[in-house]
């Protein structure tokens, strides 16, 4: 019995991956992306900022894609 109560609370602490709720900053970051072959970085960074959306944010899914959120 103790090892189930041991395994149930390790998958609880298990550092998990959270689903993004902000749909609308999804959207946003998504088209931002998908405009950089095009516009550039430049131009997709001040569009996420124009939209409010947190700097850091916009700096990490933009310069750092490996730190992106799975979809």
């Amino acid at each position: 019995m103790s090892n189930e109560t041991r395994d149930s609370t390790a998958t609880i602490d298990a550092p998990a991956r959270r689903q993004r709720t902000d749909i609308r900053t999804r959207d946003l970051i998504n088209q931002a992306i998908a405009s950089v072959p095009t516009l550039g970085l430049q131009r997709a960074a001040e569009f996420l900022a124009t939209m409010n959306v947190p700097a850091e944010v916009a700096v990490r899914v933009l310069v750092y894609p490996q730190r992106r959120r799975a979809n």
